[in-house]
Parts: structure tokens; C-alpha cells; sequence
């Protein structure tokens, strides 16, 4: 089928009490074993691409890859650009057909925060592109994000920032981090209650990578309604590749390490669906 939004799979999920999983994928290969995870579990997903993952291929190489396995599938299928870094780069990810955008001005103070989020809401409305935003600051770091230790969404803050900028969904800072952690997080599943209180958009989960499943399902259980994975889909794509080289390192055929790859990323992404609840939610 055709791509759809998040805005109309998060609204079923937020209904549901279930998550929509999102993975971010680099290449066809990850494409592939996101579809194929999501087509035998029957189940709604959505592709995410960051600003470095962009600059290494296009916005229209990786839409492209993506349209192509949607249009496929029996799945519902959103492409969605993650932690969009600017203005600029949300509106070039608009024009090319993405049907989400991340604009994440989380860096910014929270006035800076609200005017920029609202700059892309008004410029995303007449498409119908629904927007998701960042408040607090999720800590680590991935790729050219940096979130430092992070910092905490504050509630009442949470609630005014929906009001004043029509967001569609918002990413909140509970004690997730990018990347891979150092020991286990403490996540503050109190804040995250009160937060969805006041706040009636979906709420987003980034730093999902490393997080137990009690973690995960608990925080599904509290409102989070997209869950994001992106570290441990690149660890699973590498581990297959590793793994298959050592075993023949005279192999010469990037479809048959690829295939390795491709199967362990899918593995990988039907255990996260599980987790998200959202198995024969299509």
C-alpha cells in the first residue's frame, strides 16, 4: 500500500494502549527486514531516517527504498524524518514526500523550542504531514546527535508546548539515552504519568535501544505510543555481517552476507514488535 502518517497509526495506537515501533534503517537491506518483521507479525511500522543518516545517501534514496517495500506491503508503513536538525532540512524531507516529520529544537531554550516547532506545524499543515516534537533533552549520543546527560520534561512545560504549537505527537525525556548504555537506566515512570495527564497527543520513547521489556511495556502502559529503536538494528545488521565473514572470509558476495544481515535485523525487529504490542494491529 501506499505510505500513510504516523498521525493516523499513533492515534489508533494511543486508543489502543499499544506502540507503534519506529527503526531507523541506513540501507535496502534494513528496509527489507523491517517490512518483511512487520508483514508476519501483522503489524504497523514506520521508518526513520536522522540528519547523518541523510547526508550519506539523499532524502530521496531512502524514500525511495522505502515507497518501493510499502507499496508491497499489506502493511501499514510511515516514513518519518528523526531528530530533524533545522527548518531547512524539514522542509526539504516535506517536499520529498516523507509523511512525518521530526523537528527537534530540544537544544534550544523553551521559547526557541516552541517557535521553531510551530514554524514546521504551520508549514506541514496544508500536506497534512503530521509533526513531532522534543522536549527535555534526551541524553547520549548517536551519530551527530549529542544529548549530553540529558535533561527531564517538565509537565505543566509539556503541556503549555502542545497548546502553544499544535504538535501531533511529542518525544519526552524520561532517563532514556541514544546510543548504547552504560549500566541499566532509571527511568522516571512518574513524570511520564503525569505528563500523559495534561498532554493529549501521543507521546514518543527515544533511546528504546538497551531498555528491558518490563521498561519498554511499563512505559507503553504510561502513554508512550511510538517507541524509537535505532543503535541495536545497527548492532544486529554488523553482528550478521561479523559472523558470517568469519565463518567464510573468501566470501566475495555482498548478497549472501547481506541475507545474514537482513535476517538478524528482522529477528531483532519482531521481538521489538512483541514488545510494543502492536502484533495484528495492521
Amino acid at each position: 500500500m501506499a505510505l500513510v502518517t504516523t498521525k493516523e497509526i499513533l492515534l489508533k495506537a494511543q486508543e489502543g494502549n499499544y506502540a507503534v515501533g519506529a527503526f531507523n534503517v541506513e540501507n535496502m537491506e534494513m528496509v527489507m527486514a523491517v517490512i518483511a518483521a512487520a508483514e508476519e507479525l501483522n503489524a504497523p511500522v514506520i521508518m526513520q531516517t536522522t540528519p547523518s543518516t541523510v547526508k550519506y545517501a539523499g532524502l530521496d534514496f531512502y524514500l525511495a527504498n522505502v515507497a518501493a517495500a510499502a507499496k508491497k506491503s499489506k502493511v501499514p508503513v510511515a516514513m518519518h524524518l528523526d531528530h530533524g536538525s533545522s527548518f531547512d532540512l524539514a522542509m526539504q524531507a516535506l517536499r520529498a514526500g516523507y509523511t512525518s516529520i521530526m523537528i527537534d529544537g530540544s537544544h534550544s531554550v523553551f521559547e526557541e523550542n516552541i517557535e521553531i516547532t510551530k514554524r514546521v506545524v504551520d508549514a506541514c499543515k496544508p500536506s497534512l504531514i503530521p509533526v513531532e516534537a522534543e522536549l527535555g533533552k534526551v541524553g547520549g549520543k548517536e551519530d551527530d546527535l549529542d544529548g549530553g546527560s540529558g535533561g527531564y520534561t517538565d509537565p505543566l512545560e509539556a503541556k503549555e508546548f502542545v497548546e502553544k504549537t499544535n504538535v501531533d505527537s511529542l518525544a519526552v525525556a524520561i532517563g532514556t539515552a541514544h546510543g548504547v548504555y552504560d549500566g541499566i537506566p532509571k527511568l522516571d515512570l512518574n513524570r511520564l504519568s503525569e505528563i500523559k495527564n495534561v498532554v493529549s497527543v501521543p507521546l514518543v520513547l527515544h533511546g528504546a535501544s538497551g531498555l528491558s521489556e518490563e521498561a519498554i511495556k511499563e512505559s507503553i502502559n504510561r502513554g508512550i505510543c511510538k517507541v524509537n529503536f535505532a543503535t541495536e538494528l545497527r548492532i544486529a545488521y554488523t553482528d550478521g555481517i561479523k559472523n558470517t565473514l568469519s565463518e567464510n572470509p573468501e566470501l566475495i558476495d555482498p548478497k549472501k552476507y547481506g541475507k545474514s544481515a537482513m535476517e538478524n535485523v528482522k529477528e531483532l525487529v519482531k521481538n521489538r514488535i512483541e514488545m510494543c504490542g502492536s502484533v495484528n494491529r495492521a
